[in-house]
């Protein structure tokens, strides 16, 4: 009869578990004696074995009777452990979700699906916790957890450093920082029991998880900064007076209004809020001439086109026509044109010397942001059933107001972040104006202002910015005495 090789039952450990070697090489770990049999049942060794007898049985630390396991101690570890990995899977699965189906962007995309895989092997390295704390029949159990670990680590760290950016008190914020903590506990019970000397090749996994963090890091980095900056959105707008029409008996003048916009870029756009306006321009001649001064008097009324004329005074511009032009929230695609015809009458006896016809729009990129369908529903501010969007007309122009909750593409921004809402206005009487905040007309209590969402300048620039938020306008002005003869001829 041949004989076997010697068995090597190495000390216990701080768990009270003892690894099991046979011919130089570690088969398993046992924390009772059954344990160990099954071991070596594993390994085609019979249960009448001598385990006492040393020519098979080789005895470290203790004999066949030192089995220190502290079982209470040991479950509570597994329970720690399944616990902090399921709950960071359920994150990476949270944050990567939306983007992996959402996304516009290919890098956004790709982002989402590594946070989906990292929560794939983190639902895998939770079952491998209990076969590495239990029976060890998987080789590489330890291996598993140790990776798990280390991405939840280098997850919370990156949810961390962006909510730094902000430092905004959110519920999340608690889940960061246990995430962190336990990640840090868990990283240094596994290093006490150097679980990387189980990894096969320790030099490729080490490759493999740098390789898959740069990937990461580069498509975030060219989803939010690079993409925006390469891809810029280009818009064409015209605005143009027709031939007017009138009649002899009739003591007004049509004239036709031409309006037109393309997305000559290569980013979808989404409107936020557009206006046409019409203005009637009226002036006295000074022939002695003025010091240019005349544009202090309506700078403020009138800042998108500030111009002054040493021949006039007492310039006075009159809205004749106001409409939206495309609509709040509609979208133009990359190559998509969108065209406007509309007349605009006024009296044969009127002070215009010349007519200007404005168009402008603000727009939203669609790879940066994406509209709930609240903001589709326009409230008007004039009345009391509106709640949060009323304010009395005494106050306030009598405007509508689009607002709605705005989410980023890249979610990782949405998670670290308050909610962010768009709100625009429309009125026939002002200036519409478009803008990105926190703040929420939902919130808003009966004492504050609906002009309260200006109150933070600092953070209006940061959302523009980061959501690029754009304005583009075009003007064209033509003289009445020129319109008056071409309805004669």
């Amino acid at each position: 009869m041949s004989i076997r090789p010697w068995v090597i039952v190495g000390p216990p450990d701080s768990r009270g578990i003892r690894k099991i070697t046979i011919n130089g090489s570690t088969v398993g770990s046992a924390w009772s004696l059954n344990e160990m049999r099954q071991v070596l049942r594993r390994n085609n060794y019979p249960d009448s074995l001598n385990i006492e007898d040393q020519a098979c049985v080789y005895w470290r630390g203790g004999d066949s009777d030192a089995w220190p396991d502290n079982a209470w101690k040991r479950h509570t570890v597994i329970t720690v452990m399944v616990v902090g990995l399921l709950g960071s899977m359920t994150l990476h699965v949270v944050i990567g979700w939306p983007d992996a189906l959402g996304a516009l962007t290919f890098a956004q995309r790709l982002v989402g699906i590594l946070f989906l895989l990292a929560a794939a092997e983190q639902g895998i390295a939770a079952l491998a916790v209990v076969d590495h704390w239990g029976k060890r029949q998987l080789k590489f159990s330890g291996s598993l957890v140790f990776l798990g670990v280390l991405i939840a680590l280098a997850t919370s760290n990156l949810l961390l450093f962006l909510w730094l950016q902000e430092r905004e008190l959110i519920p999340e914020l608690l889940a960061f920082l246990s995430l962190w903590l336990w990640s840090l506990w868990a990283l240094y019970t596994l290093i006490r029991e150097k679980v990387w000397q189980q990894i096969p090749y320790p030099k490729k996994f080490a490759l493999g998880v740098t390789i898959t963090a740069l990937l990461t890091a580069i498509s975030l980095g060219y989803s939010t900064l690079y993409q925006p900056t390469s891809t810029p959105l280009h818009f064409i707008l015209k605005a143009e007076f027709g031939k007017p029409e009138s009649g002899p008996d009739l003591p007004y003048m049509l004239v036709p209004l031409k309006l037109y916009a393309k997305n000559d870029g290569g980013v979808p756009a989404i409107i936020l809020v557009d206006d046409y306006t019409v203005y009637g321009r009226a002036a006295k001649f000074s022939a002695a001439g003025q010091k240019m001064k005349e544009w202090k008097k309506s700078w403020e009324d009138d800042w998108w086109g500030l111009e002054s004329e040493r021949y006039e005074s007492n310039v006075k511009n009159t809205r004749i026509t106001s409409g939206q032009f495309q609509g709040p929230g509609s979208t133009l695609a990359p190559g998509e044109e969108f065209r406007k015809e509309t007349m605009v009458k006024f009296p044969k006896k009127t002070d215009y010397e010349t007519l200007e016809a404005r168009l402008q729009l603000a727009f939203l990129r669609s790879d940066r942001g994406k509209l709930d369908d609240e903001f589709y529903f326009p409230k008007a501010s004039w009345l009391k059933k509106e709640d949060g969007y009323y304010c009395p007309p005494k106050e306030c122009t009598e405007q509508l107001i689009y607002h709605g909750g705005v989410r980023h593409n890249n979610n990782l921004i949405n998670m670290t972040r308050k909610p962010r809402y768009i709100v625009a206005f429309w009125s026939p009487e002002e200036e519409p104006d478009a803008l990105i905040s926190s703040f929420s007309f939902k919130k808003r209590k009966k004492d504050e202002s609906i002009y309260e969402v200006y109150d933070n300048p600092k953070e209006l620039e940061t959302e523009r910015n980061r959501y690029d938020l754009g304005w583009v306008a075009v003007n064209s002005r033509v003289p009445v005495q020129g319109i008056l003869k071409k309805s004669k001829s």
